[in-house]
């Protein structure tokens, strides 16, 4: 028997261009990746109990966080965003309010967590680290306990360092798109050498798809 996981299945996914960056240097990302390669997107979100982006990601691309590419349930949309700075018009926010979990610190502004509750967010309060994040590990607890089971980090590069960083990391998913920019945001920054497994390694569309894992652990249910 396989040890039981205290945490959420951690999956983390990004696309990238062939010299590395997840996006240009004014955080345009969304043309990096083929439409096929949207469509598997779409479909892991579906897999997942909830897929996890960083507030910085909210800001810049205003996502949904959804499933419209395939055919599939939404996944709750968890935000990390440890000051509150989500736009109460964020389409994150707007559809779907009931799936949507905004992740703060004790620093958060009070007036603001009731303004997101009101219209039917759940705010979860953790602790700040010293240099006032969110807790990753408090964090996954606090979703396991919910009943997150598998979760999909989607980033950005911050958010996708961070967990790499304290090995919550158990799949990796890297998509790669025949694209040579020089310089614009990498995908990861300075973390100590780690290896990724390679599982599976195939194309969608002009993309190449790595699918990796960092240690060994028991998957009841398969997700690709």
């Amino acid at each position: 028997m396989g040890k039981k996981l205290t945490r959420p299945f951690v999956t983390v996914k990004f696309a990238q261009t062939l010299d590395g960056y997840i996006a240009t240097v004014t955080g345009d990302s969304k043309w990096i990746s083929s439409p096929e390669s949207r469509r598997f997107a779409h479909r892991l979100r579906a897999q997942h109990d909830a897929v996890l982006v960083g507030v910085n990601t909210v800001l810049k691309d205003n996502p949904r966080l959804d499933v419209r590419l395939v055919k599939g349930k939404n996944p709750l949309k968890v935000i990390l965003d440890s000051k509150l700075r989500t736009p109460l018009s964020a389409k994150v926010v707007k559809l779907r309010p009931a799936k949507t979990i905004i992740v703060a610190t004790t620093r958060a502004n009070r007036r603001r967590i009731r303004q997101f509750e009101k219209m039917g967010v759940r705010i979860l309060v953790l602790p700040a680290k010293r240099k006032g994040q969110v807790d990753l590990k408090s964090l996954l607890r606090q979703l396991k306990e919910l009943g997150i089971r598998k979760l999909l980090v989607e980033g950005g590069s911050q958010v996708i360092t961070s967990f790499l960083k304290v090995k919550l990391v158990d799949r990796v998913i890297v998509i790669t798109a025949p694209k040579i920019i020089g310089r614009g945001i990498s995908s990861i920054f300075a973390l100590p050498s780690q290896r990724i497994y390679p599982e599976k390694i195939f194309s969608a569309g002009e993309d190449l798809v790595l699918v990796g894992r960092l240690k060994t652990i028991r998957i009841l249910n398969s997700i690709l």
